[in-house]
């Protein structure tokens, strides 16, 4: 999938990495510039504020003005909480064809705001780029940021790198770093609030699909990769109800944070009611499903395989972001009831 898990996974693996309604921006002025706030902006009285990240901590003494961002997600909740980046990045999967996802092209339509500087398709982080911007701020708290891309570029700017681990903070964590970055924590709060309103309500009205057990795949026909619950898709699926399968955890050898690999010799052990299977093309998903080692699976034998596809629907939902969440979550609670009753 997206370039950014292709750097999380190393080349090798960047097949897996393809596997990724805006929100409303009300009293939008009819031309917000990339760079500047939608709306008010941050009180005065947030700053400085200091967040601590995977590298140390980072101190951001005034509202930021110019914000770049970099990884996955950060651009999204940025303009969630009314803020135009001066530069996003490249997104090739799922994006059009500048590199700009759809939900992130609609929120700057209705923010009356022109389309950021897209930064250069790359894996790794493109310095003299993020540079040519001028950034007074570089948030990069969902991403595979190195502690020397890290140093590079805390040498422009504040740089916010992700809390822990690369490539797996909570897509939630990442509206609440930005919003106390930008001086907007009230803001990312009712963001959240609003989405998790609108998650609350889908699931509601599918109550068949609370305690269902499922498990999350993407199958290249060389590997075979398994999402755990470190992976904010798997976060979001249990948000409406369905619960991991213990098998998922049961046959996790720890290689990634957020996904391992599993033998097809093995794939009849990766049992659960669901099995949610993400696919490029319906040819894609078609041949995993006729292949011998999908044939030994109970999810397959049974019919109970939602099959996600599409680069921009996988995109929104795996992992989710403040935009494209409620952007694909009909869709997705749909595909996700539609195999719960075959059941």
């Amino acid at each position: 999938m997206r370039y950014h898990r292709a750097a999380a996974v190393a080349a090798s693996l960047s097949v897996l990495a393809l596997a990724g309604c805006s929100a409303a921006a009300s009293d939008a002025p009819s031309e917000a510039p990339a760079g500047t706030a939608a709306d008010g902006g941050a009180g005065h009285d947030a700053f400085p504020v200091t967040i601590e990240h995977a590298f140390g901590e980072t101190t951001i003494t005034s509202e930021p003005q110019r914000v770049v961002t970099w990884g996955w997600a950060s651009a999204d909740a940025a303009l969630a909480l009314g803020v135009v980046p001066v530069a996003i990045p490249f997104q090739g999967y799922g994006g059009d064809e500048d590199g700009v996802l759809p939900w992130i092209a609609e929120e700057l339509e209705a923010l009356g705001a022109d389309t950021p500087t897209v930064l250069p398709d790359s894996a790794e982080a493109p310095i003299d780029a993020i540079a040519a911007a001028e950034p007074d701020l570089i948030l990069a708290q969902y991403s595979g940021l190195t502690a020397d891309e890290y140093e590079l570029l805390s040498a422009i700017a504040p740089v916010v790198a992700y809390p822990d681990q690369p490539w797996a903070t909570p897509w939630r964590d990442v509206v609440t770093i930005t919003g106390e970055a930008l001086g907007r924590a009230d803001r990312a709060a009712e963001v959240l609030d609003e989405i998790d309103a609108a998650v609350a309500e889908a699931a509601a009205a599918h109550p068949e699909l609370e305690g269902v057990s499922v498990a999350q795949v993407w199958d290249t026909g060389d590997t075979f990769y398994v999402y755990t619950p470190a992976d904010p898709r798997v976060e979001f699926t249990q948000d409406l109800g369905l619960v991991t399968a213990p098998s998922v955890t049961d046959l996790d050898t720890g290689e990634s944070t957020f996904y391992y690999t599993l033998s097809h010799e093995r794939l009849d052990e990766l049992t659960s009611d669901v099995l949610v299977a993400y696919a490029d093309t319906e040819a894609g998903l078609d041949a995993f499903l006729a292949s011998p080692a999908a044939s030994t699976m109970p999810q397959v034998q049974r019919g109970a395989v939602a099959g996600v596809v599409g680069q921009a629907f996988i995109a929104s939902v795996s992992p989710p972001t403040a935009l494209s969440l409620t952007w694909g979550l009909e869709d997705y609670v749909q595909l996700l009831a539609e195999t719960v009753a075959g059941l």
